[in-house]
């Protein structure tokens, strides 16, 4: 073969890469939100791909079973999160200022996001069955724990936060407060009227997270 076709058939090869990743990526949006709204159990591979530019067999094929296809969709999740948690930069900011920036990230990703609070909510009804099978669980939780861990460092050699602080208490401490107001949105205004996604009430919030995990760190034992 010559080298005119060798590098034909190389961006042919490019080509269908990409076909087929635009291809995964459209029925991992889909089934996001049909496994979102409906759960594992009622989410039906025959409405993904009526939903897409694809097949049923199409689908089983890129993901293996609908099993699978449910576990990329938290992966891919997670993972959206991860990124944004790895590409803060927050080095140059004093360690109050670089946590409260870690809050406020989380808050902003989780309001706007909340397909990822439901998925994370289903996972949770079954117990993390299938994330824990997951490949690439271990990837999920060390970013997010690597960038508390290093604030707290920084902040505890500044003589900034007491030594009685957790990397993983801080973190259930923020996911607390801004999984909250977005899973429990609908029983929150049934029961007290308010609607803790209402724009009114985002300033005011996204400032009480920050504040409660910088007193929670700078608050001196009695």
């Amino acid at each position: 073969m010559s080298a005119r076709s060798d590098s034909a058939a190389a961006t042919d090869d490019q080509g269908k890469q990409r076909d087929a990743d635009r291809t995964r990526a459209e029925i991992i949006d889909v089934a996001t939100k049909e496994f979102a709204d409906h759960g594992f159990s009622g989410a039906r591979v025959d409405e993904i791909a009526a939903k897409t530019r694809t097949t049923k067999r199409m689908i089983y094929y890129y993901f293996g079973n609908k099993k699978q296809l449910y576990v990329a969709v938290l992966e891919r999740a997670y993972a959206g999160i991860r990124s944004l948690e790895q590409g803060l930069d927050v080095e140059h900011l004093d360690p109050a200022e670089a946590i409260r920036r870690l809050a406020e990230l989380t808050f902003d990703h989780h309001e706007s996001h909340p397909d990822f609070i439901r998925l994370v909510s289903i996972e949770n009804i079954h117990r993390a069955e299938f994330l824990t099978g997951s490949t690439i669980l271990e990837s999920l939780a060390n970013p997010a724990l690597d960038v508390v861990r290093r604030i707290l460092r920084r902040g505890r050699a500044d003589g900034v936060f007491h030594d009685a602080v957790d990397a993983v208490d801080v973190h259930m401490m923020i996911s607390a407060f801004c999984v909250f107001r977005t899973a429990n949105r609908h029983t929150f205004r049934a029961i007290f009227g308010r609607d803790m996604l209402d724009p009114s009430h985002h300033d005011r919030h996204r400032k009480m997270l920050g504040d409660m995990v910088v007193e929670y760190l700078t608050a001196r034992s009695q």
